[in-house]
């Protein structure tokens, strides 16, 4: 079957926040957006499919998983990645930032410390800090455009504050780092070591490149079943987030009985229907059209590149190994971060991620969604590069 991603839908006036939220949120009403991590297609044909067979039998009840959902999404990860979570572990959640909320309110106490490793997706330090706990920062090293674990820091940074739970950004956003198994291995090594409790993010573990494979955490390393989480979704994957499903692995009794004690303290009690129909739709049938949007949007990645070097030499691109960002090092256009988002917003035209959302130490970087069609991609670009040139 062949998908059209070059085709372009209008998304203004759908209410969503990437396109109809610009004057909202300080931009420009005709800032071009690349920023919010969703897609610019439409999803599955047999998501689609799905949903309107649930509309159309037109009862929007109450509902819970039942093993048909399991059996879709834990096939998934097997088929996918050679790990498959058990039933019992599975806790359902509306969303992987909501559940990392709840670990930090199920796993901490007020003003206990919670370890990250910025740049990192802005949340993060957000659900830590609106909770009161404190956090702390083990920041990666940026040498020769790459980027790596200081192990030594990361040590350090948990024996000295005392830290409890550690968030993992696996893969990592945004930088679109995939971590090896030998990495996640010698971090919950640590961890364990010192008694923390680990939550892994892994939302985009779908966007890893061939070359680079992504490992669930608990498959790199199962001695830590009894102390950590890996928390999932479809809605990266396949453009669902506003149907707000997440499946959320706790292998640990005592752990999972600790996230649903809290989960059911905020009031929750029941998944989004139409958000479970997507999700089983997208993991039982929505490969092909995975497989397709990756290499298109991988494609979208060697354009950017060839763009960077040949129009803009002074912005460089990190190179990734997933997601489906580009990651801009700016600094060698010698700017300030004001003057960089002045550029980008200003004078591009451009509704960008600043990297100082993911942490100061990446203030003169730029996050950039490729999950949009060519067309868009190439305007932003262009706009980008005129107003440089201008």
């Amino acid at each position: 079957m062949s998908y059209d991603f070059d085709r372009v839908i209008d998304r203004h006036n759908t209410d969503c926040i990437k396109y109809d939220a610009a004057v909202k949120r300080g931009y420009p009403a005709d800032v071009l957006p690349l920023w919010v991590a969703d897609m610019d297609f439409q999803a599955p044909t047999e998501v689609l499919e799905a949903l309107r067979g649930s509309v159309d039998h037109g009862i929007f009840g109450y509902t819970e998983p039942m093993d048909s959902y399991y059996e879709a999404v834990a096939g998934w990860f097997e088929s996918r990645f050679g790990w498959r979570p058990e039933r019992d572990w599975m806790v359902v959640t509306p969303g992987v930032v909501f559940a990392l909320a709840t670990a930090v309110r199920a796993f901490t106490q007020p003003g206990e410390a919670v370890l990250i490793q910025p740049p990192v997706y802005a949340p993060f330090t957000g659900v830590v800090k609106s909770n009161g706990r404190t956090v702390v920062e083990s920041p990666l090293t940026y040498e020769n455009g790459a980027y790596a674990i200081d192990f030594a820091d990361f040590e350090a940074k948990i024996a000295d504050n005392d830290v409890k739970l550690f968030i993992l950004c696996s893969p990592h956003n945004p930088i679109g780092k995939v971590w090896t198994a030998a990495e996640l291995r010698r971090m919950a090594g640590i961890c364990k070591a010192y008694g923390v409790t680990v939550v892994s993010d892994e939302i985009h573990c779908d966007f890893a490149f061939p070359e680079h494979p992504h490992t669930p955490f608990l498959m790199a390393a199962p001695e830590l079943s009894d102390s950590a989480v890996v928390c999932t979704a479809p809605s990266k994957s396949f453009n669902l987030a506003g149907l707000q499903v997440s499946n959320i692995w706790i292998p640990g009794e005592k752990l999972r009985r600790a996230f649903q004690d809290t989960l059911n303290a905020t009031g929750y009690s029941g998944i989004n229907t139409l958000g479970m129909a997507a999700c089983r739709a997208a993991y039982t049938s929505g490969g092909p059209w995975l497989d397709a949007c990756k290499a298109y949007m991988r494609a979208n990645l060697d354009y950017t590149r060839a763009f960077l070097a040949e129009r803009i030499p002074q912005i460089r691109m990190v190179e990734p190994q997933g997601t489906y960002f580009a990651w801009l090092d700016c600094t060698g256009l010698g700017m300030t971060a004001d003057e960089l988002n002045d550029l980008i917003v200003h004078k591009a035209k451009l509704w960008l991620d600043a990297g100082g959302i993911f942490g100061s130490c990446a203030a003169l970087f730029q996050r950039v969604v490729l999950a949009c069609p060519r067309t868009t991609l190439q305007q932003a670009l262009e706009q980008l590069a005129q107003a440089l040139n201008g």
